[in-house]
């Protein structure tokens, strides 16, 4: 099966399922120069968030360790530690600091 995000209203392929772990990202470019880090819970919920750290601006993301925190689910930066909610960018650590999120399927 293929994992597709939602990018100006269409569908875009960027990796086959097999290669997500559950709690191990993946990144992934995407055609405008953009990239996403790509996760899957292990309850097979799927998220993508964009892999640039608004802290650092360095894309690693994707590198990053998923946890949850009050039921929802969050990547931890592996740089400074920041989290960010997977379903909504949002920082959980400072609130006036957000990320792209992507819609995501499994086809």
């Amino acid at each position: 099966m293929t994992i597709e995000l939602l990018l100006d209203d269409e569908w875009f392929p960027v990796c086959d399922d097999m290669l997500l772990t559950p709690g191990r990202g993946v990144a992934a470019l995407l055609p405008d120069g953009r990239q996403a880090a790509l996760f899957q819970d292990r309850h097979g919920t799927l998220y993508a968030i964009d892999n640039r750290d608004p802290f650092t601006g360095a894309h690693v993301l994707s590198r990053g360790l998923i946890g949850s925190d009050a039921g929802r689910a969050y990547v931890a930066s592996p740089l400074l530690k920041q989290r960010f909610d997977l379903a909504s960018g949002r920082c959980l650590d400072d609130e006036s600091v957000s990320n792209v999120t992507y819609a995501v399927r499994m086809m």
